[in-house]
């Protein structure tokens, strides 16, 4: 039996699923991520590997997803929020600590992968996959392979600037990456609940402001406005160029029902053509996305099954 293994290496936690030759998925486990330490992450995560394989009596692939890229200049990761994993040659460290060969991708990629291959965005041939949660990452894949780029950035859409802004959002927001006025700083779950703060002065999780705003407050659904008329001109940036025919939502801002119905209208005046195709929908699989798609960085044996390393 073909088990591929996928690990969904994120902030808070940790977990690791097995599929099969038919994708199903037989095993799975969550732990949470040592914060701010990275050999026991690497500790962590072989432990999971190991007493997988002890369940399931057999040696599998191994996947993993996580935030940031390897760098192509120095093998070491880059980009990640984890920043205990920056800097650091995680893979070749995993690959010697498990004695096997290891697949790393883009958290986003691995996501937006899944949801091409049989999620939502299931036999569409040019798939943009976005993560709003607690930031916004994206992901690329062109007829079920991933699009990883030269530089091993592809997707990395909520690091440019937010599009046609006013003087007052380019001020507005310093983001991480230490330049301001970024997508994420906009549309991350922490962006909405900044941009309710600075036009209000009051304090709300970004879960309450969306129920707020669907139970008639003013305020809130003012503040859902501005954020969706923001979604509406950053993926119409990314329509203007990719022009995918499904953008697949995933994150925990993805469960906002108002963004299906508003958001292809909103970015009709944005997009640069008369019509709008693209589909902009949920994620089947939800938060599960990711390490399934981690999973699906390994083919089946003898099958043709997209496989990338990023």
């Amino acid at each position: 039996m073909n088990i591929r293994c996928g690990i969904d290496l994120g902030g808070t936690k940790i977990e690791i699923i097995a599929l099969n030759e038919n994708d199903e998925q037989i095993y799975q486990k969550r732990i949470p991520t040592p914060q701010g330490n990275y050999q026991k992450t690497l500790n962590d995560i072989k432990d999971l590997v190991v007493a997988l394989e002890v369940t399931l009596n057999q040696s599998v692939s191994v996947g993993i997803g996580t935030p940031g890229a390897i760098s192509q200049k120095t093998g070491y990761l880059k980009n990640s929020n984890s920043t205990c994993l920056n800097g650091r040659a995680i893979l070749q460290d995993l690959e010697k600590l498990l004695s096997r060969q290891i697949r790393i991708s883009n958290d986003a990629n691995c996501f937006t992968l899944s949801e091409a291959c049989d999620g939502a965005a299931k036999n569409a041939s040019n798939v943009f996959g976005v993560i709003i949660g607690t930031g916004t990452g994206a992901g690329i894949v062109i007829n079920q392979q991933i699009l990883t780029g030269a530089n091993h950035i592809s997707g990395e859409w909520g690091h440019n600037p937010l599009p046609w802004p006013s003087p007052s959002e380019m001020m507005e927001t310093q983001c991480y990456c230490g330049k301001q006025g970024c997508i994420e700083t906009f549309l991350s779950g922490p962006g909405l609940e900044a941009d309710y703060t600075r036009h209000t002065q009051k304090k709300k999780n970004s879960k309450d402001i969306v129920i707020a705003a669907e139970k008639g407050d003013k305020e809130c659904d003012i503040s859902m406005q501005r954020y969706e008329d923001r979604m509406a001109r950053a993926l119409a940036h990314v329509i203007n160029i990719l022009d995918p025919e499904i953008i697949v939502l995933g994150g925990g801002m993805s469960n906002v029902e108002r963004l299906y119905k508003n958001l292809s209208q909103r970015c009709l005046a944005y997009v640069f053509s008369d019509q709008l195709l693209t589909k902009i929908i949920p994620a089947k699989f939800g938060d599960a996305s990711g390490v399934r798609g981690a999973a699906r960085l390994w083919p089946i044996a003898n099958s043709q099954q997209p496989t990338a390393n990023k």
